[in-house]
């Protein structure tokens, strides 16, 4: 059997170097491409590490030369202009469908965000998967737009590809709010591997988000590409909501699935 390539862009974020030793196999190569520093490849580590741009095409296609698959984290979270946003992330996202293309690379993993559709009120029912774009912030906007290019990649040239659009990633929730949307690292690499491996996805929406009891989010489009996740926020709710007071400031926008990002007077440095 021959050895199974996949790249992973933004490897040197928060996400990425998780999964830089997460997803790490037997009979894998992992291709890590960053513009930022990375460390050295371990003498046990199976991979190559990459300086480049993400929005580079050129730089791009000859790293994922080679590749089965791009899991496609790199992305600018907040504080930036509405020009880096496009530069990064939507030109970013155009950048590794184009060296998919070129490269005959059938998939691509994508981190969209549940700020694509921020602005929709939070219900009695599951917000489901494919819910209709509603961003809340230029970064929502450019995750929405990251998402059409999937769609018209797959349409147009037959790559699959999955918009896992993440909750709030954190190593363990620490506010209320994450009490419902927060994904564990665990889950999020088993939502990953069940992306990689999801036989035919096709275009697919799928919430980022743990097995919560509390959860507000589908996990209808989770199961049917293999995603299980297992763990659960409520582990910790007795801890959280002894820590945190009901009053906090952004319980105020909380009936809203971007949270703060609603807030009147927002700008691009806040996060929820």
């Amino acid at each position: 059997m021959s050895e199974q390539v996949i790249v992973i862009t933004g490897s040197a974020g928060e996400i990425g170097s998780m999964l830089r030793h997460a997803l790490r196999r037997p009979g894998r190569r992992l291709v890590l491409i960053d513009i930022a520093d990375q460390p050295a490849v371990e003498p046990d580590e199976n991979a190559a590490v990459v300086s480049a741009s993400v929005s580079d095409v050129e730089a791009m296609t000859q790293a994922c030369a080679g590749a089965d698959a791009i899991v496609h984290m790199a992305s600018l979270l907040d504080g930036a202009t509405w020009t880096q946003y496009v530069d990064v992330n939507i030109n970013g996202t155009y950048a590794v469908l184009e060296a998919a293309r070129r490269n005959n690379i059938g998939r691509v993993v994508y981190a969209s965000s549940h700020h694509a559709v921020g602005f929709n009120p939070k219900t009695d029912t599951e917000a489901p998967d494919y819910m209709f774009p509603r961003p809340d912030s230029y970064y929502g906007v450019a995750k929405v737009a990251s998402e059409a290019l999937g769609s018209l990649y797959h349409d147009r040239h037959g790559i699959d590809f999955i918009a896992l659009r993440i909750a709030s990633y954190r190593a363990r929730p620490d506010d209320r709010r994450a009490l419902s949307n927060w994904l564990s690292p665990d889950d999020t690499v088993r939502a990953v591997e069940a992306s990689l491996s999801a036989p035919a996805p096709g275009f697919r929406v799928v919430w980022g988000v743990s097995n919560n009891s509390r959860r507000w989010m589908s996990l209808e489009e989770a199961r049917a590409i293999g995603f299980e996740p297992q763990d659960d926020a409520e582990h910790w709710a007795e801890q959280v909501m002894a820590s945190t007071s009901p009053d906090d400031p952004g319980a105020q926008w909380d009936h809203m699935l971007g949270g703060k990002f609603t807030a009147d007077g927002f700008d691009e440095a806040g996060r929820s």
